[in-house]
C-alpha cells in the first residue's frame, strides 16, 4: 500500500512539525492494519526566508516518528515554496486476509475511537493567539502519538472497519464509512473524548472553517436528537494526525478500550452499527 500527506506548521517548534507531519503520514498505512516500511519526504520551501538549518530540524523530527515506528526515511524531494510546506509519501505493507477497510462495518460492531477530537480547534486558537500551553502540549501530545498500537488493538480485536479521523472530521469519515458500507449507526456525543480546553475555546468562536464545511457536508446524513450545534461542529472539527474509528464485534470493544487505555490513549466506545441501512448517522 502507498499513500501521501502534506501539511502546513501547525506549531512553532520546526522538529515538532516535522514529527507530526510524519506521523500524520504513516496514519493512513495504520488505518488499514498496515505497518510502514519505508518514506519519501516531500518538502515545499521558501530558500529566501527560512534558513536550511530549520529544515534540519524538520527533517530531524520526520526522523524521530520513522525510528519511533520502524520505517526507514529513502529520500524526498524538494520544492521552492512561498509557504513552508512538509510531509511523506509512506509505502508499507498489509496481510491481504486482515485489512481494514472502510466500507467493511458490520451490523452488531462496537464503535471505537482511539484518540480525543479538537485538533482543528485548537490550532485555530493556535493562530490567534488564544490557546494556554497546557492546551497545546494537550495536542501535540495527540498529534505525535503513531496509530500503530491503535491498529494493532483493531486487528487482534477482530475488526473489519476502520478509517483514520483527520481533515473531514470524525462526522465527516463516519458518513463516508457507513455509505461504503451499507448500515445505519448511533454515536454518543457524550462518550467522544475531547482535548481539554476545547469546549470554552469553541464557544469563544475558535472552530475553523474546515470544520464548518465538514459539518455542512456530514449533517445530510445525520440525525440529531437533543444535541446542540456546538457540539456537532466538535464532531465535526477537521483533525490533524487524529485517531483510528473502527468496529469491533463479539463483546470485544472493552477489552480493546482497556488495552489502548493501558498504553496511554484515549480511547472510547463511541457508538455502534445499528444494522444494514442507507448510511445514516443517529447523534444523542
Amino acid at each position: 500500500m502507498a499513500t501521501v500527506d502534506v501539511i502546513t506548521p501547525l506549531v512553532d517548534d520546526a522538529r515538532l512539525w516535522g514529527r507530526i507531519a510524519a506521523t500524520n503520514a504513516a496514519s493512513d498505512v495504520y488505518a488499514m492494519g498496515g505497518r510502514p516500511l519505508f518514506a519519501l519526504n516531500i518538502v515545499g520551501w521558501n530558500r529566501d526566508e527560512l534558513p536550511l538549518d530549520l529544515l534540519s530540524d524538520v527533517l530531524a523530527g520526520a526522523d524521530d516518528a520513522a525510528a519511533e515506528g520502524g520505517w526507514v526515511t529513502a529520500g524526498g524531494h524538494t520544492i521552492d515554496d512561498p509557504e513552508p510546506k512538509f510531509g511523506c509519501a509512506v509505502v508499507g505493507e498489509v496481510a491481504v486476509d486482515r485489512m481494514l477497510r472502510a466500507d467493511a462495518l458490520r451490523p452488531g460492531d462496537d464503535l471505537v475511537l482511539t484518540k480525543p477530537l479538537g485538533i482543528g480547534i485548537v490550532s485555530t486558537a493556535v493562530k490567534r493567539g488564544a490557546a494556554s500551553q497546557d492546551v497545546v502540549d494537550a495536542a501535540v501530545a495527540s498529534m505525535t502519538r503513531l496509530n500503530a498500537a491503535a491498529a494493532a488493538a483493531a486487528v487482534g480485536g477482530g475488526a473489519t472497519g476502520a478509517t483514520d479521523v483527520t481533515g473531514f472530521g470524525l462526522l465527516g469519515h463516519l458518513r463516508r464509512m457507513v455509505e461504503a458500507s451499507g448500515v445505519d449507526v448511533h454515536l454518543d456525543a457524550d462518550a467522544v473524548p475531547v482535548l481539554p480546553g476545547v469546549r470554552d475555546l469553541l464557544v469563544a468562536g475558535m472552530a475553523p472553517g474546515g470544520s464548518r464545511r465538514n459539518l455542512s457536508w456530514a449533517i445530510e446524513r445525520v440525525e440529531s436528537d437533543g444535541v446542540d450545534d456546538d457540539t456537532l461542529l466538535l464532531l465535526a472539527d477537521a483533525q490533524t494526525s487524529g485517531g483510528l474509528l473502527f468496529g469491533v464485534g463479539d463483546g470485544a470493544a472493552a477489552a480493546v478500550v482497556d488495552e489502548l487505555r493501558a498504553s496511554g490513549h484515549t480511547a472510547a466506545v463511541v457508538g455502534g452499527v445499528t444494522g444494514a441501512g442507507s448510511g445514516r448517522i443517529h447523534v444523542s
